[in-house]
């Protein structure tokens, strides 16, 4: 199941809301919460709930063999376990497959690859109760002894599949102390709200040109064909993915929990080092807490820290070469601005912009074509390197029917929204607070219906962070 679908608007989360809020007790509430949760989880591929529930048990297990004896030997014991247990899931139904090819490649065996189904969302729940039992290992948070209320912090529906990575210790308060409140259940519809728009209404109308222009015969396109479906792509996968965690926060302050931002408008970014402060944050953070810091950080093995970080930032994407220089080439481009480029980013503010926007788009044909022939191929067409010219008669057709559409699409890259809520509230007091209640639900209404139309009225529903 997904949230940006018919079913999941009109049917499951009416039936959640009503269920957990039908009373006041919080181990009822949390009963039912946990109970959804599954029953989303399980909704295309029952079997996979098993998996998750095996490896919530053993991260749950191992921390209270953690808390049991920190301090000691076998304290480290249970973090190795754990550690090995939850890596060793990824790499059996994640990475066997990537393996066992490039095993076949290098030494010209025959060896049967394995074609396990990758189980949704497990790059996301394995980082979390890793997250925890390492969490519990430091003493930053207390083990919690209570299974099931472990179970509902793992398989939480709101951001299992699609993100942000919620850590234990963000939310470990509001797991027994949730209330009622009326402003957060708004403010979690006006999110979620804002959430599915963009993922309906401007990632999936770039994903059909990403579809057209990248996925055809990439021979005949011409420059500008190529250049305009790398920046749908770049388009399509910050509103998909940005969209999801609007919804996903949004979700959460309905039922009573807060989770952190995912995203802060990274195509307003200068460099690749604030691009990735503002992209993926949940990610980002995870790796240099558990991964970049304990390896010594800034202070020991630096530049080999930053390439093991970056490293494994593209291996988390995907089983395939492509993700791997996806990261690395982020991973360079960071170490040069380390170096001296920062310095001149800086002095060159309106050049810098471009210069991101520029990398990135790059970085996004890098990420899309898994098969490295298209990839040259896809490269030497934007660069002209062919005799197709530069512009067609379709282009311009597609441009000047969606010229409103892409003018949106613009404006929401840019922290426009921020400044109008603020703006908002500024505007909100007793007198008016009618008024601009009246005006906040017309809007979330207008953006609920037409999401509605285009998710009825169309059947092409992709999402990119489902195979991650």
């Amino acid at each position: 199941m997904v949230f940006a679908s018919l079913i999941f608007l009109y049917i499951f989360l009416p039936l959640n809301l009503a269920l957990y809020y039908i009373t006041k007790k919080a181990n009822f509430r949390n009963l039912i919460l946990t109970l959804f949760s599954f029953v989303f989880y399980a909704w295309g591929e029952p079997v996979w709930i098993l998996l998750l529930l095996f490896s919530s048990t053993v991260d749950w297990l191992n921390a209270l063999y953690v808390a049991k004896h920190r301090g000691t030997k076998k304290a480290k014991t249970g973090i190795v376990v754990s550690v090995i247990f939850n890596i060793g899931l990824l790499v059996a139904f994640k990475y066997s497959g990537f393996i066992y090819e490039n095993i076949n490649a290098l030494f010209g065996t025959n060896l049967e690859i394995p074609s396990f189904t990758l189980p949704i969302g497990i790059s996301f729940y394995t980082f979390q109760s890793l997250s925890y039992v390492i969490d519990v290992y430091k003493g930053e948070v207390v083990a919690q002894k209570n299974i099931m209320k472990f179970y509902m912090f793992v398989s939480l529906y709101h951001q299992l599949v699609a993100g942000p990575i919620v850590r234990y210790q963000h939310i470990m308060h509001e797991i027994d102390n949730r209330k009622f409140n009326i402003k957060d259940i708004s403010s979690g519809i006006h999110r979620f709200c804002i959430g599915l728009f963009k993922k309906v209404c401007i990632a999936n109308v770039a994903a059909e040109f990403v579809a057209k222009y990248m996925d055809g015969d990439i021979g005949a396109l011409t420059t500008g064909e190529a250049w305009f479906g790398v920046i749908m792509f770049s388009t399509q996968i910050y509103f998909d993915f940005s969209g999801y965690s609007d919804m996903a926060i949004g979700l959460g302050k309905m039922f009573g929990f807060h989770y952190h931002e995912n995203f802060n408008y990274p195509y307003t970014a200068n460099s690749a080092t604030d691009f990735w402060r503002r992209w993926h944050i949940s990610l980002g953070t995870f790796f240099r807490d558990y991964i970049y810091i304990p390896l010594g950080g800034n202070k020991k093995w630096q530049v080999r820290n930053l390439f093991v970080v970056w490293f494994l930032t593209g291996l988390w994407h995907g089983a395939s070469w492509n993700f791997i220089f996806w990261g690395l080439y982020f991973g360079v481009l960071i170490y040069i601005e380390k170096i001296f480029l920062m310095k001149i980013l800086n002095k060159v503010r309106p050049l810098a912009h471009l210069y991101l926007i520029f990398i990135a788009i790059i970085g996004w044909a890098l990420f899309y074509f898994t098969d490295f022939s298209r990839l040259q191929h896809f490269l030497s067409m934007m660069f002209g390197a062919h005799s197709n010219g530069f512009w067609s008669i379709q282009l311009g057709l597609a441009l000047q029917e969606n010229v409103f559409w892409l003018i949106i699409a613009m404006i929401l890259c840019l922290p426009v929204y921020k400044w109008a809520n603020k703006r908002f509230k500024k505007m909100l007091t007793r007198d008016n607070f009618n008024w601009m209640w009246i005006l906040s639900t017309g809007f979330n209404f207008a953006m609920l219906l037409l999401s509605t139309a285009m998710l009825a009225g169309k059947s092409y529903n992709p999402f990119i962070y489902y195979r991650f």
